[in-house]
């Protein structure tokens, strides 16, 4: 499956529970076809960021072993 801005409306949105919700600092995320990962604002949910599960998973060990 072709991931298309058609795609992402109808996605599964999930709030990370990293999210702060005191100012609406709300990241939210979405799996998708063949391991892809969606990222977006929930304040702007528009927009969104899509990566391959490989790129993703780089992204979160980084992010966890402090390299971000």
């Amino acid at each position: 499956m072709t991931i298309t801005a058609r795609t992402l409306p109808t996605a599964d949105w999930f709030k990370s529970s990293y999210s702060n919700d005191d100012n609406g600092q709300c990241v939210e995320g979405a799996h998708l076809p063949g391991g892809t990962m969606a990222v977006r604002d929930s304040k702007n949910p528009g927009p969104a960021f899509v990566l391959t599960g490989g790129a993703w998973n780089t992204f979160v060990h980084a992010l966890a072993d402090g390299e971000l």
